[in-house]
């Protein structure tokens, strides 16, 4: 099993030490998160900015603030719904099969995920446990596909929570799959199991932050969503209210 950091928390990042504007580092790391570029590619938009970086220094911002940025996001996440829907699927680590594992709830929200080595019962039961420990409650139900291990170990860690388990009822977490998808073939797949992890973990607290329903929104509305977004981002990056360099 790999496992990331999954502390919550909301203190705001310190920028000690680095020689960049605050600005600048949260731009590159918001492009990084948010669009299927390379650390190469950021750094090419911001020589077009006039800012020269380079792609190491954008990696290493990255690794330091990209989990900080997603955890302060979901800290401001509203409840979880009552009902949950887990899927896994596998991706390739320096050519070995892992699977992932994702939670994410009916507005499509997502919860956790976890980078493992099997699915069976141990797997899925870990987590189970997982899920209710980062989100601190517990849904009302649970939905999966037909994997057996989802019902062996929903019978152990909730089994007072109603669980439905039907292919067909689960395509909004198999959905939640695709921008990780699309990530996985912009980066040729993932070096270890571990940066797998972090990487996601990161990516799945920056990257649904910038993907409202747009289908669901008139163009004005989605504007000013977006907006708020953006001022939310603002304020946990600690560039609220700096003019912008980047």
């Amino acid at each position: 099993m790999v496992e990331g950091e999954s502390s919550v928390g909301s203190a705001s990042p310190s920028y000690r030490g680095h020689r960049y504007p605050v600005e600048v580092i949260s731009h590159c790391v918001w492009l990084y998160f948010r669009f299927p570029l390379s650390f190469r590619e950021v750094e090419e938009l911001m020589l077009e900015r006039g800012v020269i970086v380079s792609y190491e220094t954008i990696r290493r911002w990255c690794l330091k603030f990209g989990q900080q940025y997603a955890n302060s996001l979901r800290h401001r996440r509203p409840r979880p719904g009552d009902k949950w829907h887990l899927d896994e699927v596998f991706v390739k680590t320096n050519g070995e099969q892992k699977y992932l594992w994702r939670a994410v709830d009916q507005d499509g929200m997502v919860l956790d995920i976890l980078v493992q080595n099997r699915r069976d019962k141990t797997a899925a039961r870990r987590f189970f446990r997982r899920l209710v420990k980062t989100t601190r409650t517990v849904p009302r139900v649970v939905v999966t596909d037909r994997l057996r291990s989802y019902g062996a170990a929903h019978r152990e860690v909730m089994p007072s929570v109603e669980h439905r388990s039907h292919k067909g009822l689960n395509n909004r977490a198999e959905n939640s799959h695709q921008p990780t998808r699309q990530r996985e073939r912009a980066m040729k797949g993932f070096r270890s199991a571990g940066g797998a992890q972090r990487f996601l973990s990161a990516f799945s607290g920056i990257s649904p932050h910038f993907r409202p329903r747009r289908h669901l929104m008139t163009a004005p509305d989605y504007r000013t969503e977006m907006q708020h977004r953006f001022t939310t981002w603002e304020q946990v990056t600690g560039t609220a209210g700096l003019s912008t360099t980047a």
